[in-house]
């Protein structure tokens, strides 16, 4: 017999952003909308859209975000899809409250792509744009290398052998940090933090203002990503900014799968202008981050098609067939079309889900 999951995985995932789109509508009839100045492939509209559920006074306020890496938000709309239709709204407590906040950068998850229209990564842009910049010298030193001129020849194999000659030198954890962490100066490289707010980031300031989050007495945010980590599982990421403190806290209400960066456990590196950057600025202590990365395959998949990605959008009139090949091995990387991944997914985001508020 055939395990409800699979039909429930089979439902809640989505094969475009209109199609997500429509699916959280229908199930959150009521939800806020939220409209990017930013345009889908056919030019259509495109929307972060958020449902709240409970007390609208509730102290303690769960949120689940999903698409903060666009094309990354098949998963987390599934989830937040499926918390929906199975009911689990009338599990609240009194005094608890549920805000979903569907497709926070619509513009990558229309598009298929991580950045949003700004060709930023929205999970490096919450520094304090006031002050100047994080540096980030190594980046610099591998920037014409990361995103090569071109993807195969002379330039492509000089471009490969210089990367190999950092990792030697350096070691595989300073190159990751290098080119994960977040730079500052080369728009159309990879991490690009940005030269100010993004329309996605100042989306999520309005919403954490209009739905009064810093009033709250204890939030708990899961903002849910792919890409990192063994295939299929969900990892809890803590971030920097809480610190160890909020380490504790998150260890506290998810357990010990819970990972750092800071005691090396995570599958991420220490990362600049976080999202977690903006909850302890307005919440501090009340408030308990995660980053639910759902691991796909292997980081040097990743970095080849994040390269093609760049390259591509550096190169809007590459031959089509070639453009199509780029756009469809990113998506299977960051949204495998496998059922058995789809099921981990859905499985674990319950578990998660229900431990948010017990």
């Amino acid at each position: 017999m055939r395990d409800r999951i699979l039909d429930d995985a089979a439902e809640c995932f989505s094969a475009t952003y209109s199609e997500a789109r429509q699916k959280f509508l229908s199930a959150a009839p009521n939800a806020k909308h939220y409209a990017s100045p930013a345009r889908g492939l056919q030019g259509e509209g495109l929307f972060t859209d958020v449902a709240w559920y409970g007390d609208p006074d509730a102290s303690n306020v769960g949120v689940l975000i999903s698409a903060t890496h666009g094309v990354e938000g098949y998963c987390g709309s599934a989830g937040q899809i499926d918390w929906i239709r199975r009911g689990a709204a009338r599990s609240l407590a009194p005094g608890q409250a549920l805000l979903l906040i569907h497709a926070l950068n619509p513009y990558g998850f229309a598009w298929d792509r991580r950045v949003t229209e700004e060709g930023c990564d929205l999970n490096r842009n919450f520094v304090d744009f006031s002050k100047p910049a994080p540096a980030n010298e190594r980046y610099n030193e591998l920037a014409g290398h990361l995103v090569p001129q071109d993807l195969d020849g002379k330039t492509f194999e000089l471009a490969e052998k210089a990367i190999q000659q950092f990792r030697d030198a350096n070691g595989e954890i300073a190159f990751q940090i290098a080119r994960k962490s977040g730079q500052y100066t080369h728009p159309d490289g990879m991490f690009f933090g940005g030269v100010g707010p993004t329309n996605a980031r100042r989306t999520l300031e309005t919403i954490a203002d209009e739905f009064d989050l810093a009033s709250r007495a204890k939030v708990v945010i899961v903002d849910v990503h792919t890409g990192l980590g063994p295939f299929g599982y969900g990892e809890p990421q803590t971030e920097q900014p809480s610190g160890f403190s909020g380490y504790h806290r998150a260890l506290a209400r998810f357990g010990r799968s819970v990972t750092s960066p800071d005691l090396g456990t995570s599958s991420s590196v220490p990362i600049r202008g976080c999202i977690d950057e903006f909850w302890q600025r307005i919440l501090g202590d009340k408030h308990t981050y995660v980053a639910l990365e759902f691991g796909t395959f292997d980081p040097e998949n990743g970095r080849r098609v994040l390269r093609e990605d760049l390259w591509l959008a550096r190169n809007p009139g590459a031959e089509p067939s070639l453009a199509r090949a780029i756009k469809n091995r990113l998506r299977e990387h960051y949204d495998p079309s496998s059922i058995d991944w789809r099921e981990m997914v859905i499985w674990r985001s319950r578990q998660v889900q229900r431990q948010m508020f017990e």
